[in-house]
């Protein structure tokens, strides 16, 4: 409530009694959120799935048991554990800002050596790809 009498039907505020003196604007509340906190990097399903297709092969040979997802503002990283109390053994990252110039596709081991980088994720994820022995 306040001291001013209420406005009759049909009269104009004076703008020399707003204390900004400016008129308002409409803004559109999508624009302004990613203004103020841009959106993490994410995986594609297409990319999810590339991965986790890796993933349970790697499961279903014993070497591999748990995993961690993680989106950040710079990258996305899939990471993977023997144990969920260790550090990871690999994280497949993805860095749109690298995208232009080694790729945006790297695994990196726990030691943090870049094991293969490049543009294609299926390509990127052949590291993983064991070579057949033959056994006598």
């Amino acid at each position: 409530m306040t001291d001013q009498p209420d406005l009759q039907r049909g009269a104009q505020p004076r703008p020399d009694k707003w204390p900004d003196k400016r008129p308002a604007s409409v803004v559109d509340i999508g624009e302004y959120r990613q203004s103020l906190d841009p959106l993490p990097v994410t995986f594609h399903r297409k990319e999810l799935d590339a991965i986790l297709w890796v993933y349970g092969r790697m499961v279903g040979e014993g070497e591999w048991r748990d995993y961690a997802l993680d989106h950040l503002k710079d990258r996305a990283v899939f990471s993977v554990f023997k144990r969920s109390g260790e550090l990871p053994l690999y994280r497949i990252e993805k860095n749109p800002k690298l995208a232009a110039k080694q790729g945006a596709y790297s695994v990196v081991n726990t030691s943090g050596m870049i094991l293969k980088r490049g543009h294609d994720l299926r390509q990127v994820l052949k590291v993983f790809d064991k070579v057949l022995k033959l056994v006598e």
